[in-house]
């Protein structure tokens, strides 16, 4: 079910992400909102970037689709979900165990190939905590707040042992220990509903643990760690609050669990049995052996930690602050969020967010470069771009924004800038020593008064920010291949380089062909039965009405996307045109029955060169079409299409002809 792409933000999102009916979830994190499709093919990302209210757009993989829309995320998710309330909820007509399954198979064979766990594994990391971002950052505010008037001797020390505040202040301490003491919980429910769980039993099993009653089996007054003897087993009870591994081994082992339980009992029995069963093993396991563990391992890891900053504050804050960049560009920065909160709960305080900031404000400062020379230049949409990423950043610490919305679309530029700044204000910060923070927080403006050396981390950020800032606006943000990692940017996504062949080619006058993939007959593309592909929303092409199931490559160049179903492939010519052949609509339903493959991706291809053989009975017996789109897919590569109708032969039938376009300025 598409909605029309004239509505709200929020509509026209959905729209291009090929309606509600291909979206089997939708959530968001500070920056974000987070997709996952169907099918992932019918979506072009120059059409979702187009939408002027969007920052820029990340393709993960086969199904995981974000779309970076800044401060307006909540009221998107709330529009979009309102509108259409299965999409926070697994999306429309979704089956859990299904859908896992599917997963399961796309991480598999997917782009990532034999890595595809760590992928997931960061996602898990990243899907616990994201959805409590929103309360950590009005922790933080409270805590800040704390900070800042004992700082100004208004309050005693709010976080000082043998301390004792008021009735009014304990009060609004109260505030931002909710968040923290009770983590282990909020990251429980997380955890076990990105495993696919009931999120409310692991909750529950969680929740067992931070009873009061529990620490009071070690009797009153004891001190914890303490063994007991429960059912003849020593039991060690910990304070598990704020304690973040914990939930994370529980949910690891429940997820698999809860699974086998729905597929071996009756399905009008698991309302009852399954959360029964899935806390009957889990409770006890959780409490005498995952819950343990995960103190005892995440105190391993955090001792590492420890020691090397032991060892010299200054080699550490360098460290983070060199590596941070890239943990945070590859995803991988939220495996260090539980090692801050372990910090804060054994040692008290953390000293990893102080050289984190350097981070923060490098990037900040590059953004804010970005700004002036957009506002020197009267580039208006740059100009938005990046004034809307830096009040995010300054005020409310989140990187995502300018990190999507600017740095990786020049990245060749501005990550050097960044690290500049970055390692800068990491090394003055342990050239003094280090500073620390006695919670988790933000690192924007207005937490400054939280962290321990005030000066020191001031410093550092401002240095930090300066130097990122300077650095862009002398060297400018702009320039051959700026893309990350050698992409050249052509919006606010990320695309694969030119070759030399396609700067030569993109002059060229002469008409380009597309051949008829199939046996058939090449129709309009306003007349296959989809609205996405019928009103051109992916590109400009043609379809074949196909009358056998050899499906062949209708150009010549590199195979840059195979659908795990088999179901649709995209082509790479030499001038870097993107061709998209999607065979039969809703076929990623089909879950690869019917179709073989006979290509890779990375595979050379001629023209003609077979693709795919499909059993087109498979199609038409669950009620799908076998109409074929095949389109270009890069934006502003090709001019002038023609379609050629009529009966044509697979490979051989030139079925459209287009011309170059002139080269898309950076």
């Amino acid at each position: 079910m598409a909605i029309p792409a004239s509505g709200s933000v929020g509509s026209r999102i959905i729209d291009q992400m090929g309606g509600v009916d291909n979206i089997t979830n939708l959530t968001h994190c500070a920056t974000r909102l987070r997709f996952e499709l169907r099918d992932s093919s019918v979506v072009s990302d120059d059409a979702v970037d187009a939408i002027p209210e969007v920052m820029g757009v990340v393709r993960q993989d086969a199904q995981r689709y974000q779309v970076i829309v800044g401060g307006a995320v909540n009221h998107l998710y709330v529009e979009m979900t309102r509108a259409f309330p299965q999409l926070g909820k697994g999306g429309a007509d979704t089956d859990p165990d299904a859908m896992r399954e599917l997963k399961a198979e796309l991480q598999d064979r997917g782009p990532r190939g034999k890595f595809a766990w760590l992928n997931w594994f960061f996602e898990f990391l990243a899907d616990s905590f994201r959805p409590v971002l929103g309360a950590m950052l009005g922790a933080s505010i409270f805590i800040t707040v704390m900070a800042l008037l004992a700082t100004l001797k208004v309050i005693p020390a709010w976080n000082a042992p043998g301390v004792t505040l008021d009735a009014s202040l304990s009060f609004v301490n109260l505030a931002w220990q909710a968040v923290f003491v009770f983590l282990p919980l909020m990251v429980a429910y997380n955890a076990t509903k990105k495993v696919g769980a009931d999120p409310w039993v692991g909750f529950s099993i969680m929740a067992v643990m931070m009873l009061p009653a529990f620490t009071q089996l070690a009797g009153a007054g004891a001190k914890l760690p303490a063994v007991v003897n429960v059912f003849g087993l020593p039991l060690t009870i910990f304070n598990y609050s704020s304690q973040v591994f914990p939930p994370l081994l529980m949910a690891l082992l429940l997820g698999p669990l809860y699974t086998l339980l729905r597929k071996v009992i009756p399905s009008n029995l698991q309302v009852i049995f399954v959360p029964f069963l899935s806390m009957l093993v889990m409770i006890p396991v959780t409490a005498f052996i995952l819950a343990p563990l995960g103190v005892y391992a995440g105190s391993g890891i955090g001792n590492l930690f420890v020691t090397v900053n032991g060892f010299s504050p200054l080699i550490f804050a360098v460290l983070v602050g060199a590596l941070y960049p890239f943990l945070v560009i590859t995803g991988t920065a939220w495996s260090v969020v539980p090692i801050m909160f372990l910090n804060i709960s054994t040692l008290g305080y953390d000293f990893i967010q102080g050289p984190m900031g350097a981070w923060n404000f490098g990037c900040f400062g590059v953004t804010a470069g970005v700004l002036l020379i957009s506002v020197r230049r009267k580039n208006a949409q740059m100009e938005q771009v990046a004034g809307g990423a830096l009040t995010a950043g300054l005020l409310g610490g989140i990187s995502e924004p300018s990190l999507y919305g600017v740095h990786l679309r020049f990245a060749k530029r501005t990550i050097p800038a960044i690290l500049a700044g970055s390692i800068t204000g990491a090394f003055i910060m342990g050239l003094g020593g280090g500073v620390t923070t006695n919670a988790f927080l933000f690192t924007s403006l207005l937490t400054i008064p939280a962290f321990n050396n005030i000066p020191l981390y001031a410093i550092g950020i401002g240095v930090a920010f300066l130097v990122s800032m300077l650095t862009i606006t002398t060297l400018g943000y702009e320039g051959p291949n700026s893309g990350i990692f050698g992409r050249k940017s052509k919006g606010n996504h990320l695309q694969a380089p030119e070759s030399p062949a396609a700067a030569a080619d993109s002059s060229a006058a002469e008409q380009q062909e597309l051949l008829a993939p199939a046996n058939g007959t090449v129709i309009p593309l306003s007349e296959v039965p989809d609205p996405v592909f019928a009103a051109g929303t992916l590109g400009d092409g043609f379809a074949i009405d196909p009358t056998d199931g050899r499906f062949v490559s209708p150009v010549s160049g590199k195979v840059v996307t195979v659908f795990p179903t088999g179901h649709a492939y995209g082509i790479r010519t030499e001038a870097g045109v993107d061709v998209l052949i999607h065979i039969g609509m809703d076929t990623v339903n089909l879950k690869g029955a019917g179709f073989t493959a006979h290509v890779s991706k990375g595979d050379q291809v001629a023209a003609g060169d077979l693709l795919c053989d499909v059993d087109l009975n498979v199609i038409t017996a669950a009620g799908y079409s076998t109409v074929t789109p095949v389109v270009i897919t890069t934006k502003k590569a090709a001019e002038g299409l023609s379609v050629i109708s009529g009966p044509a032969e697979a490979g051989t039938t030139p079925a459209g002809r287009y011309s170059l376009a002139a080269p898309v300025a950076v």
